[in-house]
């Protein structure tokens, strides 16, 4: 197997749990997003979305504010500047696994 296949083995494994890359792809998109557009996107029900993001949290990859919008609660998720490195490094790294691949 050549080292740029092996290449994928050094990928970051916060990233690379699925929910997680699929939160962090929306974040990169947007400046911040609300947890119920999130859990809308994704999909994830409030417990597994909740989950997720204390591990980007966690890792600095995610800021997340808890705020309110009048009297309803609000919470806002917002990629960090790490996280946005992180991600780009870990999207580098899947480009290339996928071009030293057959199809």
């Amino acid at each position: 197997m050549s080292s740029d296949l092996r290449s994928l083995s050094g990928v970051d494994r916060i990233i690379h749990e699925p929910s997680r890359s699929i939160i962090l792809a929306i974040l990169d998109a947007v400046e911040s997003a609300d947890f119920l557009y999130l859990q809308r996107e994704t999909g994830l029900t409030k417990g597994n979305l909740s989950v997720h993001l204390a591990k980007l949290e966690e890792a600095g990859y995610v800021n997340i504010e808890k705020t309110y919008r009048g009297k309803i609660p609000l919470t806002l998720c917002r990629m960090t500047a790490e996280g946005r490195k992180a991600f780009a490094i870990y999207r580098k790294q899947l480009k290339k696994f996928i071009e030293n691949t057959k199809e």
